[in-house]
């Protein structure tokens, strides 16, 4: 993984999402290089910043194999069809919506073409950045239950939040 390109294009009124970033691609014990790199992919993705999704793909080169790609992507595709749809039966008043079957096809949660846990932790980050309790809360409590460290879950919604960080400055960069 490379991030020094994103790191030195970091304008100075954002030193602390630097050094935020930077601290995590040079700490992230918690999680190993693939599950760090598809963690940022997935959350640059589900920022719909085509911009930095295309830096942090950059980034990441030759730290996924292809199928990690897909299901990266996958990850990204079905949390932002799940996030909505459990979002609003989180949101609206009448609690019947949530008891209703979704009718959403939702296949690739069964077999996602990688290890679950993985699949899980990518969805966690879309999930943060998608805003949906319920999706966070099941993400989480899944990883939790198989083993992952809170730490661990922890510093998952850190890259969701640096990497959203990211595509708010590079809107503001841009738009100069």
């Amino acid at each position: 993984m490379n991030f020094e390109a994103i790191l030195n294009g970091i304008p100075a009124y954002a030193k602390d999402i630097k050094l935020n970033l930077s601290s995590m691609v040079t700490n992230h014990s918690t999680l190993s290089d693939s599950q760090f790199a598809g963690a940022a992919l997935v959350a640059a993705i589900s920022t719909k910043n085509s911009g930095l999704t295309k830096l942090i793909n950059q980034a990441v080169a030759g730290t996924l194999q292809e199928n990690e790609l897909d299901a990266v992507r996958a990850a990204a595709a079905i949390m932002g069809m799940t996030n909505i749809y459990y979002r609003f039966t989180d949101l609206v008043d009448d609690s019947s919506y949530a008891t209703m079957p979704a009718g959403l096809r939702m296949n690739i949660l069964r077999d996602p073409g990688v290890d679950k846990l993985d699949f899980e932790m990518w969805s966690l980050v879309a999930s943060v950045i998608g805003g949906c309790h319920k999706c966070v809360s099941s993400h989480e409590q899944q990883l939790i239950k198989h083993g992952i460290s809170k730490e661990a879950v922890q510093l998952l919604a850190k890259i969701a939040a640096v990497i959203h960080s990211l595509s708010c400055i590079h809107t503001i960069e841009i738009s100069k």
